[in-house]
Parts: structure tokens; C-alpha cells; sequence
């Protein structure tokens, strides 16, 4: 079984409904007690008795009580007092208290937005665009987001850059993304400042600049914003734009991890399964994955079940690393669909079944991964599984050799050298060969120096120019020839 490589390590920040913050107090009830701004409410002061449910909802100078704060608001907002309609909204959008009612929610917060209210407006756009209480609406969710961040909202200034950066209902823009998570990271928005960072370290609507991402990045992770700090470690991790330190990284990654994001502790628990600034220690490897693993981050599920069919950490149990390689492999991980198609080629943890094999290798090896291309090439050529088709062996190793797997390099050079499927040809066994030798297939070398003793200069010629570039585009050493 072929190790597995480093998971994916970076993901796009979750885009989710904006943070609430119980309303503010209206200025003139800040040095009233709770009994003053009581008794003002009784005399129907649509403003005290939306301040009273503030300090009902925050438990301020009374014992926190959600129902008496709904009871409240629900009075405030009949006098159409917009931050009692917008709390009121909210208190249906969470089910505090009240049965959660996205529709009630729509009708509270639209009686808000619609007095200008920007917190009402951004939530409202939200319930659009996820179509909560009415029917999904992106040109809607839009109209309210760009209401909301036109008054200097930050969350709805993040919220419309996440619009344009999906392209929902309005053209993919990756700048106009860009000008509006500035507009929020500059008030220390944490979430548009993840996501600006993100656009620095991809290159999108901006050129590629690390450096800027790790400065963005950590203005959102000094403020515990979990995907900040998590793309963070992977820059430490990679040496981008702060120089390269596994220690840093497991810094930020365990920063994120204990907040529960999956992608940290994944990343965590590869650091510790490959003592990258932690000593190697299998069962913490196996600690991290579990949890990730259980949030079904299909690349932790893939790597727990390396470590249960290696015994790593973990006593060695087939069955559960085809469990785990199962789940992983459902929801689409190339790795674990490999490894999941060499189980059954090989009868490891379940019975030998080569058409199973030959179905999750062709699952993996349509998303690119070279092993798995490999794999079904040797499979048409021997016909496992499937009925032997010299085309496809030979279409599926190019695939894998094209991606510099020596493997494949030199069973396509064995069949343009004996003709199988195709023509015979010298010059691209020869060019495939050398290839391979160049990537240490030892095997190589007898083949290379029989066609070389056989090929006119200009055939020659033809393979080393291929070499060249295969050489320049992997950084292959110079090959050995006689």
C-alpha cells in the first residue's frame, strides 16, 4: 500500500450567517437601573421596553430570562420599534425561548430592514440566501446585503464579497470580493480578514502575495478565528510568506483544532503521525484524526484508516480501515478510493473482488491520482476485473506517466517496445525508458542501452529533448545513458 501524501491542507472559510450581537442599549437608557428602565417599559416606552428585553436577554442587573425578553420585545416591536422587531427576528431565528420559525423571523426582520436597520437587513439577506422561512433568493440576499454594507456593516460587507466570490447573482468577481472584505477587514472583522488572506495566498482578484496572507491571516487569528489560524499553520507549514517552521505551524493548527475545526486537527494529527515539529507519536496522530474523522473530513477518515491497516498507534485492524477508507472514499477522497480498490485487489479487510478493485481505482484515477491510474492500467493489461483492453492499459499508464510516476513510465515504455496495443516504436520506449531510469527504475537501464545501440541519431535526439523537459518540469537528475 502506497503511503499516503500530505492531505489537502487548505480550505476556503466556511461561509455561514452572521455573528449577533445582543442589540446596544439606546444611549439614554445606559445609566438608568433596571428598575427606572422597568418602570418606563410599564408605561409603554416602545424604547424602555426594548431596552428591558436587552437586559432580560443579557441577564444585566436581572437573572437571564429569554422568555421575559421576547415578551418584551414582542411589545416594542408593536409599536414598530426596529430594534425590538430586529431582536424579536432574531429571537425566531435561533429558537430562544419562542419554537424556531424561520417565517416569523422573515416577517420581523423585514419590519426592521426595512426602517434601516442593519443588523435586520444582513440577517434577513442571509435567510435569502440560504432560503429559510422563504424561497432561496440570491438577487434578493444581495439587495440586503449591499443595504446593510453600504452602512458600513461588516458582517454584510464579508457576507456580499462571499457572493461575489460564488458568483451568486451576480458575475464571479473575485475583486469585487476582494474591495468589499477590505471594507470589513479594516474594522477588524476577523471572517474578512480570513478571507482576504485567502485571496493573497491564492492569487485571486489580487496577485499571488504570501506575505499579505499571513498578515491578514493573523489579524484573524490572533481574534481565534479558527480558519485563520488553520491556513496560518499552513503557510508556516510550507514556508510561505514566514519562514518555514512545523513548530509555528502546530502553534496555529492546535489553536484551531481545540475550537473543533476538522481541517486543524487533521492537520495536527498528520504533524504528529510524521514528527513534524512534535515527535512522532502515533496514538496523538490517531487522537487527532478521530476527531476530525467524526466531523467527516473525509481526508482524516483516509488517514485513520492508514493507520488501522498499518497498525500505527492503533492495534492493526483491517476491517476498520476499510470502514474508515469507506467513508472517505463515499465522499469522493481519491486516496482513500485507492486504497479502498487495493483492499479488494488484494483481499486485505474484505474478499478479494477485482471488479470492486477496478471500480474504486477508476473512481480515483478519473480525479488524477497517479497510483490509481497506474493500477488500472495493470489491471486492463492483465485483465482483472475487467476484460483485457492493451488501449486502455496503455491510455491509463500515459495518464500516470505524464505525472512522472516511474512505474508507469516504464511499463508504457515496455509496451511501444514490444507493440502491445499499439505500434511498436523505438523512439518512445526509448524516451519512456529513459524517463524512468532517470526516476531510479533500475530496471530501466538494459532497455535504455539496447535501443541506444539501435536508433538513428535524429530518434535519439527525439528522446533526449523529451527528457529535457520531463527533467525540467519535475526536476528529474541528470539520467544515466550510456
Amino acid at each position: 500500500m502506497t503511503s499516503l501524501s500530505i492531505p489537502s491542507l487548505l480550505l476556503w472559510a466556511t461561509l455561514g450567517c452572521a455573528l449577533y450581537t445582543t442589540p446596544a442599549f439606546s444611549g439614554k437608557f445606559d445609566n438608568k437601573t433596571f428598575t427606572e428602565v422597568q418602570t418606563l417599559a410599564n408605561q409603554n416606552d416602545a424604547e424602555a421596553q426594548n431596552a428591558l428585553g436587552d437586559r432580560y436577554y443579557d441577564g444585566e442587573d436581572v437573572k437571564q430570562d429569554y422568555q421575559q425578553a421576547v415578551s418584551w420585545y414582542q411589545k416594542a416591536a408593536a409599536q414598530n420599534n426596529p430594534d425590538a422587531q430586529y431582536s424579536l427576528g432574531y429571537m425566531f431565528d435561533k429558537g430562544k425561548s419562542v419554537q424556531q420559525d424561520y417565517a416569523q423571523a422573515v416577517i420581523w426582520y423585514t419590519k426592521a430592514a426595512e426602517q434601516g436597520d442593519a443588523w435586520a437587513q444582513n440577517n434577513l439577506a442571509y435567510l435569502y440566501e440560504t432560503g429559510k422561512g422563504v424561497p432561496q433568493d440570491y438577487a434578493q440576499a444581495r439587495v440586503w446585503y449591499t443595504k446593510a454594507a453600504e452602512q458600513n456593516h461588516s458582517h454584510a460587507q464579508t457576507n456580499l464579497g462571499d457572493l461575489y466570490y460564488d458568483g451568486n447573482s451576480v458575475p464571479q468577481d473575485y475583486a469585487q470580493a476582494k474591495i468589499w472584505y477590505i471594507k470589513a477587514a479594516e474594522q477588524n472583522y476577523a471572517r474578512a480578514q480570513a478571507n482576504l488572506g485567502y485571496l493573497y495566498q491564492h492569487g485571486k482578484g489580487v496577485p499571488q502575495d504570501y506575505t499579505q496572507a499571513a498578515i491578514w491571516y493573523t489579524k484573524a487569528a490572533e481574534q481565534e478565528n479558527a480558519t485563520a489560524q488553520n491556513n496560518l499553520g499552513d503557510l508556516y507549514y510550507n514556508g510561505n510568506g514566514v519562514p518555514q517552521d512545523y513548530a509555528q505551524a502546530r502553534v496555529w493548527y492546535i489553536k484551531a483544532a481545540e475550537q473543533n475545526y476538522a481541517r486543524a486537527q487533521t492537520n495536527l494529527g498528520y504533524l504528529y503521525e510524521n514528527g513534524k515539529g512534535v515527535p512522532q507519536d502515533y496514538s496523538q496522530a490517531l487522537a487527532w484524526y478521530t476527531k476530525a474523522a467524526a466531523q467527516e473530513n473525509a481526508d482524516a477518515q483516509t488517514n485513520l484508516g492508514y493507520l488501522y491497516e498499518t497498525g500505527k498507534g492503533v492495534q492493526q485492524n483491517y476491517a476498520q480501515a476499510i470502514a474508515w477508507y469507506r467513508k472517505a472514499s463515499e465522499q469522493g477522497q481519491f486516496h482513500a478510493q485507492y486504497n479502498l480498490g487495493v483492499a479488494y485487489d488484494k483481499g486485505k479487510g474484505v474478499k478479494k473482488d477485482p471488479v470492486q478493485a477496478v471500480i474504486w481505482y477508476t473512481k480515483s484515477a478519473e480525479q488524477g491520482y497517479a497510483w490509481a491510474q497506474f493500477n488500472l492500467g495493470v489491471v486492463y493489461y492483465n485483465g482483472q476485473g475487467v476484460k483485457k483492453d492493451n488501449t486502455q492499459a496503455i491510455a491509463w499508464y500515459t495518464k500516470a506517466a505524464e505525472q512522472n510516476l516511474p512505474n508507469a513510465q516504464y511499463n508504457l515504455g515496455l509496451m511501444y517496445y514490444e507493440g502491445e496495443g499499439i505500434p511498436q516504436d523505438n523512439t518512445l520506449a526509448h524516451i519512456w525508458f529513459s524517463i524512468a531510469l532517470a526516476n531510479g527504475k533500475s530496471e530501466a537501464y538494459q532497455k535504455v542501452m539496447a535501443l541506444t545501440l539501435k536508433m538513428k541519431p535524429e530518434e535519439l535526439l527525439k528522446s533526449h529533448n523529451k527528457l529535457t523537459e520531463f527533467r525540467e518540469k519535475f526536476s528529474i537528475p541528470d539520467p544515466v545513458i550510456p
